[in-house]
């Protein structure tokens, strides 16, 4: 069973791993990409600071006014754009914050996990014996005289665990 804790936690570090790559690259594409659009809101800034005057200054002209209007829309468009990769870049961030708490949990588990390897070894090394099991006689599967198929109740089992616990180990 730690076995296959330990290949659980090991395929949850790989994948997590994974993830973050993943979510890094997507946050980089972000950046690059808020990077062009604040070059494209400047060069459209300039544009309409351009066509103000020209339209104010030659108010006959209509394609003046025309291509003030089509400026104006296009930056309302470009900074909702902004906004919405500021916005992304922000969940990104949230789950990478969430992936690193999922982390955290996966090397509790990874604690347990060695608690748990240590307990067995240290049983195992308790029971340990120096006679090979192939040659301890087998056990009794039925005594005569027992009334049912059972090897020991609960009770009997209880019992002998209260009379092991008073008696010093070294008794044994």
């Amino acid at each position: 069973m730690v076995h296959q804790l330990d290949d659980l936690t090991k395929e949850s570090e790989e994948k997590a791993t994974e993830i973050f790559d993943i979510l890094e690259n997507i946050s980089n594409n972000l950046q690059e990409t808020e990077q062009k659009i604040d070059k494209i809101t400047e060069v459209l800034n300039k544009n309409i600071k351009l066509f103000t005057t020209l339209s104010t200054k030659f108010s006959n002209i209509a394609i003046f006014k025309s291509a003030l209007k089509n400026n104006n829309s296009i930056l309302n468009d470009a900074n909702k754009i902004l906004a919405m990769l500021q916005t992304s870049g922000d969940s990104i961030i949230d789950t990478m914050d969430i992936m690193q708490y999922q982390d955290i949990h996966r090397q509790k588990i990874e604690r347990v996990i060695n608690v748990m390897r240590s307990l067995s070894n240290y049983t195992n090394n308790l029971l340990e014996s120096k006679i090979d099991d192939k040659k301890r006689v087998s056990s009794a599967q039925h005594i005569q005289g027992d009334i049912h198929n059972e090897l020991a109740s609960e009770k009997e089992i209880e019992t002998l665990l209260t009379k092991f616990g008073k008696k010093p180990f070294n008794a044994l």
